[in-house]
């Protein structure tokens, strides 16, 4: 009901002075001191004096500024502007989850504003910009990636549709290596059933990512410490199709032959091209 802790001390202590009023007319007296008599001011001043708060570095105030726009001028189209505003000068304060939720309501209750691309992409940076490394968990990551993906769905040829992908493309990354992280942990414990697995998910999943050469030759490890020497074999041969050029190719090979993907003559040998 209310949106921010003032906005429910001013409805309390309005209700306090309706109670007071009807008490006097009954004819109970009452004093109350010190009492601040509520004056709307003109929505043009309340946006400027946030505005140069925000300017100013003071990101928690513009936020209660913006919030004060929407309250004392509901209607005004400068309203919700404030509304975008106030996502904004919590994300600069790093209040994400804080923004996350305002930027939420912005995207419900205006769904064909013209700022609804930037709000999704400013969403999708209050998780991008607190992904944390593949050893720990990955959910912030992942709901940049959905949050991305909506952008670009969205508004494939928007402004901001192509930085979007550039970190689409990372948050993949990012995950791939997650699970590649994950994979060699159990190659680490002997798992290696359970490190293929994992493997499997990077190159069906996460196929443009640089984690795909090495997943394949992880894989081809994996498969010959089970003793599975076709499937070690198959698995390289994969791998030098795609990435010929690639030092995993080269370790895959010597792996699964025994011998050097080089030459005599110094050139590689792409064994896979006549397997």
């Amino acid at each position: 009901m209310f949106q921010t802790p003032s906005q429910f001390f001013r409805a309390f202590g309005l209700s306090i002075a309706i109670v007071v009023s009807v008490s006097l007319l009954g004819g109970c007296a009452y004093e109350y001191a010190d009492e601040a008599e509520y004056v709307e001011q003109p929505v043009e001043d309340l946006y400027s004096r946030a505005l140069v708060q925000l300017r100013n570095g003071q990101f928690l105030e513009a936020s209660a500024g913006f919030d004060e726009v929407e309250r004392q001028h509901p209607y005004s189209v400068w309203a919700t502007r404030a509304q975008i505003m106030g996502a904004y000068s919590l994300y600069s304060n790093n209040s994400y989850e804080e923004a996350v939720a305002a930027l939420d309501r912005f995207i419900q209750l205006h769904p064909s504003n013209k700022d609804i691309p930037y709000a999704y992409y400013l969403r999708a940076l209050c998780f991008y910009e607190r992904i944390s490394d593949v050893s720990r968990d990955q959910g912030m990551t992942r709901e940049a990636m959905k949050t991305l993906r909506q952008l670009i769905g969205r508004f494939p040829n928007g402004k901001y549709a192509k930085d979007a992908r550039i970190k689409l493309e990372l948050t993949l990354d990012h995950l791939a290596g997650k699970q590649m992280d994950i994979g060699r942990y159990y190659m680490r414990r002997g798992q290696y059933l359970a490190a293929v697995n994992r493997f499997k998910i990077v190159i069906d999943d996460y196929q443009t990512t640089t984690h795909v050469p090495e997943a394949l030759h992880r894989m081809a490890e994996s498969y010959t410490a089970l003793g599975m020497r076709e499937e070690a074999r198959k698995t390289a041969a994969v791998l030098g199709h795609n990435f010929p050029g690639s030092e995993w190719y080269m370790d895959s090979y010597a792996l699964v032959e025994g011998g050097n993907a080089r030459g005599e003559n110094g050139q590689e040998e792409h064994w896979w091209k006549f397997w």
